[in-house]
């Protein structure tokens, strides 16, 4: 039997505000922000974490983001309404993931009604 190297396990962030400390300052208020306007346009969403991100929850996990090197992702895929996913189309990546580019202004408002749609999708599969 081969020898296995072992890796430190690092712990996984608790809440929001444990995956934002290691972020830069810039990226952390971009955080922030969608943090808020995912409470201010879904009431009632609860901070959670789920996949090592930072997610809101209604019943059921709806919304997940998390920044990279490069960008903030928003996750997962939204399917509908149509004419939004058509207006999301320069962000979907090849699964239909939202990338947002660090290097462009993050387009809160945009943010917002994905946060409203998936919360609307996830509902009624609860």
């Amino acid at each position: 039997m081969k020898d296995q190297i072992q890796m430190p396990s690092v712990p996984a962030p608790k809440d929001h505000e444990s995956f934002f400390v290691a972020a830069t300052p810039e990226i952390r208020l971009r955080l922030e922000a969608i943090q808020a306007l995912v409470e201010q346009q879904v009431p009632g969403a609860e901070r959670c974490v789920s996949y090592g991100m930072p997610a809101f929850r209604s019943g059921k996990v709806f919304f997940y983001f998390a920044a990279f090197k490069r960008h903030i992702g928003v996750y997962p895929p939204l399917k509908e309404p149509a004419a939004l996913v058509e207006e999301l189309a320069i962000y979907r990546g090849p699964k239909g993931n939202l990338s947002f580019p660090h290097s462009a202004p993050l387009p809160l408002e945009l943010i917002g009604r994905v946060a409203e749609a998936l919360a609307n999708q996830y509902q009624r599969h609860v």
